[in-house]
């Protein structure tokens, strides 16, 4: 089957809108007459399918003004999901990028997803963290399919194309319920385990440096807490100035039956970490997610060198890796971490600590991109290739898990590459919508920066 498409993408000024329950989407005067339900989607069909890959060059040069008007749709229609989105990643754009490549990606994998499902696990650990239902589904479907629409315009959004993409999201919209469900059940299930929100109480609220917090949290039910992977992260959900809000934050001390800690940044604007900084209290209560996620050790390769590579806040996950790795017996383990200075270097003394006490085992190394007026970085400027040379001889055999601002992640991702490290032994993770590191063949060393 074979789809006529213009040879150049017109985005189109979007028309006047409106929406008819969650069901029925109003474009103009016309309705994109699709429904969405939570219930199984029908079978895709190759002819279908045939479509979906037709329009993959328009999603490579348009995707990003479709998700951006998708995100308009969906977000003034119904405002209540806005808790399930950071807002200041859709004023970035962080949000729309990442969809527009998830959308690109699914349209060329259609007919075989297999390429796909570490990313489906990435997407469906997100979702479980954040508490998306079965009954958000039908709202994405709708919004969707009113932005290819309204951005493509009638002469390529034909209703054989609406058709397609329609059964196209109800088949991904099967899979994702299916497999969140699955961890839903799961997370409830396991002894301390829990499904939904669960309260928690600050028990203790720490400082680690000028800009960044522990909080260590207990339930108020008393009950046990599930035992997470180092790793891992969960979902808290709190009235901010008046508005219901969703985070997810990385777990950053060991599993224990007492209390889930995480270490929050305070960053410029952000609205959720302002707020647990400034109005949360001890004593005060948070709703909490169970943890989840999928950037944990490899317990395969135990007996293999393992490397942990992080920048700023990313250093709230690996702390319990390498707390985790030494409590299960790993021998060298390499851990590096770059900051901006040493006073905004969270968790040096744990580290210092763990090296001192596994001298055989641990290396730790650091880097500080501004001046070290006390010597107690490693380096300073940038965490460069010539330094990982020096200091991973062994990279290739190593298994590497990485976690930063993009720019750092870019750059580490490259000099991995460039040392000739296998892909299968690279792990990182995103704060934040998932993103792409390889857009361009060269990364400037600058680019490696805490």
């Amino acid at each position: 089957m074979s789809l006529s498409l213009p040879a150049r993408l017109v985005v189109r000024a979007p028309a006047p809108w409106s929406l008819l329950g969650a069901r029925g989407l109003v474009v103009g005067a016309q309705p994109c007459r699709r429904s969405f339900s939570s219930t199984p989607a029908a079978r895709l069909t190759q002819p279908q399918k045939d479509i979906v890959k037709a329009t993959v060059p328009i999603l490579e040069t348009g995707g990003e003004a479709l998700t951006t008007h998708f995100y308009h749709l969906l977000l003034n229609n119904h405002p209540e999901v806005k808790p399930l989105f950071n807002q200041a990643h859709q004023g970035s754009g962080r949000q729309p990028r990442a969809l527009a490549a998830s959308i690109l990606a699914y349209a060329k994998n259609i007919d075989d997803l297999t390429p796909l499902l570490d990313a489906v696990r990435r997407i469906t650990n997100k979702h479980a963290a954040l508490q998306i239902l079965p009954e958000h589904y039908p709202l994405v479907g709708a919004s969707l399919l009113g932005a290819i629409r309204d951005v493509l315009g009638e002469e390529v959004a034909t209703e054989e194309v609406l058709e397609a993409w329609g059964a196209a999201y109800g088949e991904l919209a099967d899979l994702l319920i299916k497999k969140e469900e699955t961890i839903y059940h799961d997370l409830e299930s396991a002894r301390g385990g829990w499904r939904g929100g669960r309260k928690f109480t600050v028990a203790q609220k720490i400082p680690e440096t000028g800009i960044m917090t522990s909080f260590y949290l207990e339930p108020v039910d008393g009950r046990p807490i599930l035992r997470h992977d180092a790793g891992q992260y969960i979902g808290l959900r709190a009235i901010v100035n008046g508005v219901e809000q969703r985070r997810n934050y990385s777990l950053s001390d060991s599993a224990n039956d007492k209390y889930l800690r995480i270490s929050v940044k305070r960053e410029p604007g952000g609205a959720f970490s302002n707020y647990l900084h400034d109005r949360v209290k001890i004593g005060d209560e948070l709703e909490v997610y169970p943890p989840v996620g999928e950037f944990v050790l490899d317990k395969s390769r135990a007996d293999d060198p393992l490397i942990l590579i992080s920048a700023g806040a990313g250093i709230t996950p690996t702390i319990p890796m390498l707390e985790s790795a030494l409590e299960a017996g790993r021998q060298n383990i390499t851990f590096i971490h770059c900051a901006r200075a040493e006073d905004v270097h969270a968790f040096r003394p744990v580290t210092t600590e763990l090296a001192k006490q596994n001298p055989e085992t641990v290396k730790v190394y650091t880097v500080y991109e501004t001046k070290d007026p006390h010597h107690v970085a490693d380096a300073t400027g940038m965490l460069s290739l010539d330094k990982l040379k020096s200091w991973l001889p062994h990279a290739r055999q190593a298994d590497i898990y990485f976690l930063g601002p993009k720019p750092f992640m870019k750059g580490v991702n490259f000099y991995l590459k460039s040392m000739g490290v296998p892909e299968d032994r690279i792990h990182y993770e995103f704060f934040g919508p998932a993103e792409e590191l390889e857009d361009n063949k060269e990364v400037p060393e600058k680019s490696a920066k805490a």
